[in-house]
């Protein structure tokens, strides 16, 4: 993580510098010699000056004109609040975004456009940007050579924002590596060119239909991460054929998808998180490692008992938790299933035909006195001759123990209680059936859990 920039006296003294960093300068014979007189071509002063954090090479721009012409070429480019050390500041909201505003315009038209390799705009506290700025930056930096991008607007912009796919176009985008949007929309049409570089793609809160995502998708052939998070417009998510590389799919609260498809041949990592029980998936049969997760845990643990596990045959690592989201960070649940007594374990459904000989470990994260539970349990442990690790762990959710204070929390009473419940379960129908192979790890509440 590069260091902050420049404060604007800094800036300023850089802007008042003039001439190409690009072009012979030859007014000045020191341009090529270091202050200490030793001779150095141009290509290694602006090497040694890609390597310095933003911050000291504008101080070295200052004072050197062979590192003034490479700062005009500075190939790293990254911006925020945090960087530029005004979360502290005295000023208000609307203020620091004035700063920071004055400070990127400041330095970016100062700078020369040519060799930018990444180019990072975060303005998630910001309260009001102005959207001809950010296409005035985007049109300067993102040229051919550009390899990272990261384009994160405000928290109230409402993703009205439309990111211009023309950049990418006439060969700026066959050098790019990692596209991270957040906050904004995307339209990919016929103008988008092939990315054909493009190996990672993060898509967060971003305007975008399933059909726009499919093109975009089929225009980035080495594709193998793909990031998508609160995407509201996606229903049908399809994976083409043509993305060999892809191997890890992240899914996480795109509330109206209804359909994951998948026709890449290679996935193996596949992490969903959102209402299991509402979307159909497809084409999982070489997932290896899959982790599901749901507000409502009878929901996800019947759909991996009766669904999940056929669709994904050779998962050898699967994860299971229940939690909600709040501002972007999962907190879990307590209450999720409903009261079992021990007498039930006649009435435990039975899952015959589907075994899972691929399955090394098994984990169930924030897990409850549910019926489902067990017969999902009890099912992995008879349909599973190559598990090495099962884990469950009925307080994770609660946050149960105070470290340190003596006590944990009160306030976590009943839900303590649930995990007392479902460790009782857990001990009297599942551990009797581990085979000495296999490692079971049982994590319950603690002995300074209040349980009344």
């Amino acid at each position: 993580m590069a260091s902050s920039p420049t404060t604007d006296g800094l800036t300023e003294s850089v802007a008042k510098r003039k001439g190409s960093p690009c072009q012979q300068d030859d007014d000045c014979q020191d341009d090529k010699r270091i202050r200490s007189g030793a001779d150095l071509p141009e290509d290694i002063f602006w090497y040694i000056h890609s390597l310095m954090p933003l911050r000291d090479a504008a101080r070295a721009a200052c004072v050197s004109h062979s590192f003034l012409r490479s700062w005009r070429c500075y190939p790293y480019l990254m911006f925020s609040e945090e960087l530029l050390r005004l979360q502290e500041s005295a000023f208000s909201d609307d203020e620091r975004t004035r700063n920071l505003i004055s400070k990127v315009n400041h330095i970016l038209q100062n700078h020369s456009g040519i060799g930018v390799k990444k180019l990072e705009l975060v303005f998630l506290d910001s309260t009001d940007v102005d959207f001809s700025y950010i296409d005035s930056w985007l049109h300067k930096a993102v040229t051919r050579g550009i390899e990272e991008l990261t384009l994160v607007l405000p928290i109230n912009s409402n993703a009205e924002y439309s990111f211009p796919c023309s950049l990418l176009s006439d060969g700026n985008g066959n050098s790019i590596q990692y596209l991270h949007l957040s906050r904004c929309a995307i339209r990919p049409t016929a103008d988008l060119g092939c990315l054909r570089t493009l190996t990672t793609l993060h898509l967060y809160s971003v305007r975008i239909t399933g059909f726009e995502l499919e093109y975009l998708l089929s225009n980035s052939p080495a594709l193998e991460w793909l990031i998508m998070a609160d995407c509201k417009e996606i229903v049908q998510l399809k994976i083409p054929s043509l993305l060999k590389r892809l191997h890890t799919l992240f899914v996480s609260r795109c509330q109206m998808l209804k359909v994951v498809e998948s026709y890449a041949p290679n996935i193996a990592t596949f992490h969903f998180w959102g209402h299991v029980h509402a979307v159909r998936m497809l084409g999982l049969l070489q997932v290896k490692d899959l982790e599901m997760s749901c507000s409502d845990q009878s929901s996800i643990l019947c759909y991996a008992l009766t669904n999940l596990l056929s669709n994904a045959p050779n998962v050898q690592k699967l994860g299971i938790s229940s939690q909600t989201q709040i501002r972007d960070i999962y907190i879990p649940l307590g209450h999720m299933g409903h009261p079992w007594t021990l007498g039930d374990s006649e009435q435990l459904r039975q899952m015959p035909g589907h075994r899972h000989d691929s399955l090394k470990k098994f984990e169930v994260v924030g897990s409850c006195y549910a019926k489902s539970l067990v017969e999902l349990t009890c099912h992995i442990l008879e349909t599973t001759s190559s598990l090495d690790r099962i884990k469950l762990d009925t307080c994770d959710y609660v946050g149960l123990c105070a470290s340190g204070s003596g006590r944990c929390y009160p306030h976590y009473t009943e839900q303590i209680m649930e995990a007392c419940n479902s460790v009782l379960a857990i001990r009297t129908y599942i551990m009797g059936k581990v085979p000495p192979t296999v490692k079971f790890e049982l994590v319950e509440p603690c002995s300074r859990c209040p349980v009344q």
